[in-house]
């Protein structure tokens, strides 16, 4: 356990500087989302292909319709997410996307029956509570945030679909999986939109490549490691990673609201640590 929970915060983290890389990209040189997202895919099959040498892949996993629904998911998780982040500051946007904890949480332990307990369900629906004052639905709810929110609900499908399928195949096959399929599923997105290039694009969607497939490589080798419902406290380390990166990179300083919010978002994930200690 201890090693799959280190596994995840190292892996949270990188998520956020991907996703930084990719709000820059998208709100200060103007480059599409959806070139973004493709290029994440491909860019991150490219550099995983010297792995999986070593490892005889075959085709057949890439047919499988499990894994391509599960790249599919975490597809329209990071489009969302890079729609998002257009016109919303990057903490807001996790906070907004942190109703995929939930929702994992009570996908695992209906559909893969993973124990759950009522005092780590409190926390998760206090984390909850926090995604809600960030949001705001009703009252100030905007477009961005709402798609964040759908995010979330396409990543929670993935994290389930990730514990669902962790004994099925390596984690560089599963990874390589759903690069393969994003690169497909996004490539009218992204060859409809290329952007002009120069040093600083070309960088920016080199380290949103490469930090974005870490992290889920890690995410993917700790979910092999432990059950779904235990890992979930440890997603909420994406939230501070970005809290970090968008005050360093944007000087984004959530309303007070949202920093309620946040707070109630972190204290139910280090609660439930608390917990099982």
């Amino acid at each position: 356990m201890v090693r799959a929970a280190l596994l995840m915060i190292v892996g949270m983290a990188f998520i956020p500087l991907g996703d930084s890389a990719g709000k820059l990209l998208v709100s200060h040189h103007n480059v599409t989302p959806g070139f973004v997202a493709w290029s994440r895919f491909a860019l991150g099959a490219l550099i995983l292909l010297p792995f999986l040498r070593g490892s005889n892949p075959k085709l057949r996993p890439f047919l499988d319709w499990r894994l391509i629904l599960r790249g599919s998911f975490v597809v329209g998780g990071i489009l969302c997410m890079l729609i998002a982040l257009e016109t919303e500051p990057l903490p807001n946007v996790f906070g907004a996307f942190f109703v995929g904890p939930l929702l994992s949480y009570v996908l695992s332990a209906w559909l893969l029956g993973e124990p759950i307990t009522t005092r780590r369900s409190i926390l998760l629906v206090v984390g909850f509570l926090g995604v809600l004052l960030i949001v705001k639905p009703g009252f100030g709810l905007t477009t961005g945030l709402a798609t964040a929110a759908l995010g979330g609900v396409f990543y929670a499908c993935y994290l389930v679909a990730s514990r669902w399928l962790s004994d099925e195949a390596a984690p560089r096959l599963l990874l390589a999986t759903q690069l393969v399929t994003g690169s497909v599923l996004l490539a009218p997105l992204g060859l409809t939109a290329l952007p002009s290039w120069s040093n600083a694009i070309i960088a920016l969607t080199l380290l949103s490549a490469a930090a974005s497939m870490t992290g889920n490589l890690l995410l993917v080798l700790a979910y092999r490691l432990a059950p779904a419902t235990r890992l979930a406290p440890f997603v909420y380390f994406q939230l501070i990673a970005a809290m970090v990166f968008g005050w360093l990179i944007f000087s984004d300083v959530p309303d007070r609201i949202s920093l309620i919010g946040l707070a109630l978002l972190v204290l139910s994930g280090f609660g439930s640590l608390i917990l099982r200690r």
